[in-house]
């Protein structure tokens, strides 16, 4: 399956610096805690000795055996998405939804990254889609986002069963450039580390512009 990252961003840059190390410390963190426990809090559907959860759009298993993700047809992710939804359920603390949008720079340390955040994640949409939004729509439609009501168009997703994100869009005209923001459920720094969210937000924009 496809890699949906550009190392070059700098949550990933980072992220990637000691993914090796970061894989196995999670699985160590992870295997001693009750299976029942870490679905409860993840929201992941426990089946056996297997966790079912969705991330970005692929359904996925893990094998709390060893705590290795793989597709539903069995083929074992790659190291960087491994790490993604093991930090996931190693951070998850079970918490419902704030049913509240902040935006990347509003969560606690958000501001480290906000920056080259916007570059790589909400600016990618509005240098694909400018005064003519259209795509955005369709896009958005495509990979199941539900509307809400922010801007001139935007929609919610579910990243992970506990964090949601909202793609939101301005349309501008002749003298004001249109805009675009990546906006956070609120609680969702109680799920995932931030650089982690800055990636899954990256990467649910590169999912939209792919459907587009």
């Amino acid at each position: 399956m496809t890699q949906h990252h550009q190392p070059g961003h700098d949550a990933e840059r980072l992220w990637l610096s000691q993914l090796e190390q970061k894989v196995a410390a999670l699985r160590d963190s992870l295997r001693p805690r009750e299976i029942a426990d870490v679905a409860r809090r993840s929201g992941a559907a426990a089946d056996g000795g297997l966790l079912r959860l969705r991330m970005l759009f692929d359904d996925l298993m893990v094998d709390t055996n060893g705590y290795i993700v793989t597709d539903t047809d069995g083929s074992e992710l790659d190291a960087f998405r491994q790490s993604l939804v093991l930090t996931y359920l190693d951070e998850a603390d079970g918490g419902p939804p704030a049913e509240r949008w902040v935006t990347f720079r509003d969560l606690p340390n958000g501001s480290f990254y906000n920056q080259a955040f916007q570059r790589y994640a909400p600016d990618r949409l509005v240098a694909r889609w400018g005064l003519e939004p259209a795509g955005f729509d369709v896009a958005c439609r495509a990979l199941g986002g539900r509307p809400i009501d922010l801007g001139d168009a935007a929609y919610a997703f579910t990243v992970l069963p506990r964090i949601d994100m909202a793609a939101v869009y301005w349309l501008g005209d002749e003298d004001f450039p249109s805009r675009a923001s990546l906006l956070f459920d609120a609680n969702a720094h109680f799920h995932m580390v931030v650089d982690g969210l800055a990636i899954l937000g990256s990467q649910l924009v590169s999912r939209i512009l792919a459907e587009g």
